[in-house]
């Protein structure tokens, strides 16, 4: 399994926030990229959008990596494979 653990934290707003994605394997040959979010703590959210093949699944993994970065979620634990790993 791969994942990456984000949050993002701001005491003035009372926000702590935190997202975790990874990516696995389905049994039938497909991949899945689950996507949790919330407040941090348990998880409050999940998604989970099913591809064809694993590169699919990174590269939607790598778009929402981008996404949470530029909005100032800081990365605490990464160990995706090479596609994320260039970005942290």
């Amino acid at each position: 399994m791969n994942r990456i653990y984000l949050e993002r934290h701001n005491p003035d707003q009372n926000m702590h926030r935190f997202y975790q994605m990874f990516v696995s394997p389905g049994l039938n040959g497909n991949w899945s990229l689950v996507r949790e979010w919330g407040r941090v703590g348990p998880p409050v959210r999940v998604r989970k959008d099913w591809f064809d093949t694993e590169p699919e699944a990174l590269e939607a993994a790598e778009k929402v990596f981008d996404a949470k970065k530029k909005k100032g979620y800081r990365v605490l634990i990464e160990n995706l494979r090479a596609p994320l790993q260039r970005m942290v």
